[in-house]
């Protein structure tokens, strides 16, 4: 269990949440990690938050131009020389046994790619009651259904799936990402709630679905090149499974 872990993180404006989560990292049983956050020119006080961090395992990158979340984590995704890739935003927590427990996991099945449940807390970190889950086995059909994945909770092994780099679109990259990684290896669920997500003002959950038909739309349309029926049709689904998702893997 000594194999690296590659954290990918991007951060922007998030100075307010970010020591919390970086906390959380610091806190992990297993201790073979670097932490690479990409920040994506904030304007608030990230910068002095992250210098207050005296870990040389945290390395601290700021793109030249405010550039979205896409191109934050194709730098961090690049610079990563761990053999495990895993992900946590910056506002967002782990539990101090994910890792241990996540790669005790793959590496006891032969898995490649897979994520856990998390849970949700609002803006003061006070649990919201609801934990989220998905199916124990995704293929490329049952990705392609739907975001099931929190991006807090996914790891992959980067020696089994290579390099992953997405096209430049603004929302659902961290779902651009696992379609391409299921391309090269099944998912597999962690029954175990290892990680919290914070549900913030303006997050994508709060959105109007015609703004998620649209993103949805997007992602297959231009980070997968589809054809627009395809797009179109692929859009739908994700729409319908998205409410099975609320309906059955969604606890409060």
């Amino acid at each position: 269990m000594s194999e690296l872990v590659s954290i990918i993180m991007p951060s922007y404006n998030t100075g307010r949440f970010i020591k919390e989560t970086v906390d959380s990292v610091l806190a992990q049983t297993y201790e073979n990690w670097e932490l690479i956050i990409v920040d994506d020119c904030s304007t608030d006080n990230t910068d002095e938050v992250v210098a207050g961090f005296n870990d040389d395992r945290i390395k601290y990158l700021k793109n030249e131009k405010n550039s979205g979340a896409a191109v934050s984590r194709n730098r961090a995704m690049r610079e990563a020389k761990g053999k495990w890739i895993a992900f946590l935003d910056s506002d967002d927590l782990w539990l101090p046994e994910k890792l241990e427990s996540q790669l005790a996991f793959m590496k006891d099945n032969g898995y490649s790619f897979s994520y856990t449940k998390y849970s949700e807390i609002d803006e003061g970190s006070k649990p919201l009651g609801v934990t989220v889950g998905g199916p124990k086995k995704l293929g490329k059909s049952g990705m392609y259904n739907y975001c099931w994945p929190g991006c807090l909770t996914v790891m992959y092994d980067a020696d089994a799936i290579g390099l992953v780099q997405i096209e430049d679109i603004k929302k659902n990259n961290d779902y651009a990402i696992w379609l391409k990684v299921c391309h090269k290896a099944k998912c597999y669920l962690l029954d175990k709630d290892l990680a919290r997500y914070r549900k913030r003002k303006g997050s994508i959950s709060n959105h109007s679905y015609k703004t998620l038909i649209k993103w949805h739309y997007k992602l297959h349309r231009e980070a997968e090149h589809k054809n627009p029926v395809s797009a179109f049709v692929l859009t739908c689904r994700n729409l319908g499974f998205g409410l099975i998702k609320k309906l059955k893997y969604v606890k409060r």
